[in-house]
């Protein structure tokens, strides 16, 4: 668990799943990350995040408003998925619901995963990617003190070839 001034990140419970499947069904939340996902495919996203917490120490956590424990999303490391030119790689990644965009959770739970990222678990780097046209990511990479690195840059093959959405741009935080 890692505690902010105002976020709780820890591990997926049981009851959080209602949630879960409701940010993985919002097309809003979803709309840069490939589309909704049904109940089942969300649990089997979710079971990959428990068995990567259970075989490495590290996933995406849940992540929760201390005012009032409501779920506002998930943040957290993972390596990048093997379907990706960078699998295996250190990837951090956030989603959150849209109320809550704009007001700095985003940042606040990235710069805390990064911390226990370096800290904790002593990784030398972890990369982010996203779509060129993703600007409210790349801000909160610029904010994150990333950097941007085109020569690691890739094409996504779970995207189209004619899908603007495919180019993924890369970005690299060091300790």
């Amino acid at each position: 668990m890692i505690e902010t001034e105002r976020l709780i990140l820890r591990r997926w419970r049981e009851d959080d799943r209602p949630a879960f499947h409701a940010i993985c069904a919002d097309p809003q939340v979803m709309d840069w990350l490939g589309g909704v996902l049904t109940p089942g495919e969300a649990d089997l996203r979710l079971a990959r995040v428990e068995e990567t917490f259970d075989r490495l120490g590290y996933g995406r956590f849940c992540v929760e408003r201390r005012a009032d424990g409501r779920v506002l999303g998930w943040c957290g490391v993972m390596p990048a998925h093997e379907s990706q030119p960078i699998a295996g790689t250190p990837e951090i990644g956030w989603r959150l619901i849209p109320e809550a965009w704009g007001q700095g959770y985003a940042t606040e739970a990235a710069a805390a995963v990064l911390a226990d990222a370096f800290h904790r678990l002593g990784l030398p780097e972890v990369w982010a990617y996203t779509s060129p046209h993703n600007l409210k990511s790349q801000a909160v990479m610029t904010r994150l003190g990333l950097t941007r690195r085109e020569d690691l840059d890739f094409e996504n093959p779970n995207v189209p070839a004619e899908d603007p959405f495919r180019p993924a741009w890369v970005w690299v935080a060091t300790p």
